[in-house]
């Protein structure tokens, strides 16, 4: 047993401050039982959010020595447990009471992206013939358990605040997952480009490199959708391709 000492961010929107707890870590635990101990034994009113426990539900996301982590997938051991762990709420997002955030921002930003429009079926038994590549394109990005630590990594939202503007990349992957899809049709390259400000993106991979599920958000996502938005409002070959759609489809 070893005994830490935790700064613990104490608050809710109008007011707050880090509050010292020391408690004992053993082998193999992780944040959110040191967390836990201290609700138990210090602190019965110390709010913080979580369900599983297991890394896949995403609630207990918090900054743990200033980085963006799961709670429950962030071991003791990997700490620098000679000097305090500080433990706050997510920057990029309202708070709430202590640990917690307002995330519905996000789940409101997500009825503004058009949803999944399928082509027709091509088989005589009215379903569809895709090919296994395409399909394993797209299945990496529906891994996301909408933890958020990549919009709260995001420099566009937490330093910024365009959160009117910016959609963030947790969303810009979930449009690369349907627009990459081999049965979709539909056509959101121009809500990229403006309404969802994907220009505001500089591709510093943060996102990527706080992802729990390691997709590779930049690489696979971002920077596909980049060149979508490129080619059809700022490449001469792309106006001309986009034009003879238009005629085609008449």
């Amino acid at each position: 047993m070893t005994s830490v000492t935790f700064k613990i961010w104490r608050g809710d929107a109008k007011s707050g401050a880090f509050r010292d707890y020391t408690t004992e870590v053993s082998e193999g635990m992780v944040v959110l039982d040191a967390v836990h101990d201290i609700q138990a034994k210090q602190a019965g009113d110390l709010a913080c959010r979580w369900n599983c426990k297991a890394g896949k539900c995403g609630s207990c996301s918090a900054e743990v020595n200033g980085m963006p982590k799961l709670m429950c997938m962030t071991r003791m051991s990997d700490l620098p447990l000679e000097k305090p762990v500080t433990i706050e709420p997510m920057k990029a997002f309202p708070i709430v009471k202590d640990l917690i955030t307002g995330v519905s921002w996000n789940f409101r930003v997500k009825k503004k992206i058009k949803p999944f429009k399928p082509r027709q079926p091509d088989a005589a038994d009215g379903t569809w013939r895709m090919a296994q590549e395409d399909i394993d394109r797209v299945q990496e990005f529906r891994k996301c358990i909408e933890c958020f630590l990549c919009q709260d990594v995001c420099h566009v939202l937490r330093d910024h605040h365009k959160h009117d503007e910016f959609i963030g990349p947790r969303f810009l992957i979930y449009v690369a997952a349907l627009e990459m899809h081999p049965l979709d049709t539909e056509d959101r390259i121009e809500e990229l480009r403006n309404a969802h400000g994907i220009g505001f993106c500089n591709i510093t991979k943060c996102c990527t490199k706080v992802c729990p599920e390691n997709i590779e958000i930049t690489d696979n996502g971002i920077i596909p959708l980049k060149e979508r938005v490129v080619d059809q409002f700022y490449d001469p070959l792309g106006w001309i391709w986009t034009g003879l759609k238009k005629l085609l489809n008449r």
